[in-house]
């Protein structure tokens, strides 16, 4: 006779045996365009928000001496303090306001910022307004963490995108614990105005509320050297936090290294709660970093120069096509156009995927505010964007 098994036979594992949140959380849109596409030469990819340009050779220089020099060891939650003073004067210099090192966190990517912010403020029960359509990471991590992400769509008006201020404010209560803003916005490219800006701080101040400010794309604007941002206008204490990235502007998207400003009063926090997500960032990682702010001016700036060429090539395909509806972006690196008579954008950039070869974002992965358009990554090389649109052009016109 066997005997009885000491660990008895488990239900196999389903939806049902983890949290509801996370077995109803939709997969990635541009995920599941993308798979369709990834191994098949044929299709020029611009689906994903990074350049196909390669890291600038003194930040990975940087990376590599610290790996000589075995720099590979645990770091502090919080970052090495010689990054954090060189974000402390970086952001100085950009602004022109003191940036206490005891404010500055650094973060496994500009991801894990947003993550670690709303581990920091938003639970079961609160709700926190999200102005969109805007990229869906943001409002995941409100809802993975028990929150409501409460939406407030952006306005597209003669070529321009706009916020309606009273109702942005509408949609917060006694229940609102953050508004979360994307400014330079993906994927439509849009910058919130510095009177609009001010109208926040002011009514965020006045209940109590936080303001979450994605800055990620702030470098990237096409009439000025960097975006407003709420740096500029907050005290130290204030309830603003700040996020950035070195992702985007540095061509740095896989190297995963960004970074949080905030009240010095919630350093100790961001230490406790990155203890329990990453812990810390590699300090060679760290290192590329300091190299990037110290020595990136000009990389930028030769970055910019190509992207609005780009720009302009994208505004002469799309801005006057009678089937296309198309706002040329402030910031950012994304073109948001609509296609006239398409209603459901993920099936129509699958149909563009497998009969014209190029891959963009459907809309509606941007939440139900950016259903009806297409996102369009422009930041890669002009031989290769004016192939992507020629055929998307082709495709329209058919």
């Amino acid at each position: 006779m066997e005997s009885p098994s000491p660990h008895p036979a488990q239900p196999p594992v389903s939806n049902s045996t983890i949290r509801d949140r996370i077995a109803r959380m939709p997969s990635s849109k541009i995920r599941e365009v993308a798979a369709l596409g990834f191994d098949d030469p044929a299709v020029i990819p611009l689906w994903f928000g990074e350049s196909d340009q390669p890291t600038p050779p003194f930040i990975k220089q940087a990376a590599t001496d610290a790996l000589q020099a075995d720099e590979t060891f645990y770091a502090p939650n919080h970052g090495i303090r010689p990054l954090r003073e060189a974000l402390s004067r970086y952001m100085e210099g950009l602004y022109g306001r003191a940036v206490d090192v005891d404010r500055i966190t650094v973060t496994a990517s500009g991801i894990q910022a947003v993550m670690l912010t709303t581990q920091l403020l938003v639970g079961h029960g609160d709700n926190a307004v999200i102005i969109g359509p805007v990229w869906p990471n943001i409002p995941g991590t409100v809802d993975i963490l028990g929150a409501e992400p409460r939406m407030v769509g952006l306005t597209e008006t003669d070529g321009q995108w706009s916020l309606d201020m009273d109702h942005l404010f509408s949609h917060c209560d006694d229940r609102t614990r953050a508004i979360i803003v994307n400014s330079p916005g993906n994927p439509t490219g849009w910058v919130i105005p510095r009177e609009q800006q001010q109208a926040l701080l002011d009514f965020a101040r006045a209940r109590g509320i936080w303001i979450v400010s994605d800055e990620v794309y702030s470098r990237i604007v096409y009439d000025a050297p960097y975006a407003p941002s709420f740096l500029e206008l907050i005290e130290p204490d204030d309830r603003v936090v700040v996020i950035n990235s070195f992702s985007k502007a540095w061509l740095m998207t896989g190297w995963r290294l960004g970074w949080i400003t905030a009240p010095a009063t919630l350093l100790e926090h961001y230490g406790k709660v990155a203890e329990y997500n990453t812990s810390c960032q590699p300090p060679f990682v760290q290192k590329a970093g300091i190299a990037a702010l110290e020595q990136g001016e000009d990389s930028i700036a030769a970055m910019m120069a190509g992207l609005g060429k780009n720009r302009a090539m994208l505004t002469a395909y799309l801005g006057n096509h009678p089937k296309i509806r198309y706002a040329e972006p402030e910031a950012a690196f994304y073109a948001f156009f609509a296609v006239d008579g398409m209603r459901d954008s993920t099936q129509f950039a699958k149909d563009l995927l497998r009969e014209a070869k190029v891959g963009l974002a459907p809309g509606a992965a941007f939440g139900v505010e950016g259903e009806g358009y297409l996102r369009l990554c422009f930041a890669k090389s002009p031989n290769l964007l004016e192939q992507a649109l020629d055929r998307l052009i082709r495709f329209v016109d058919k």
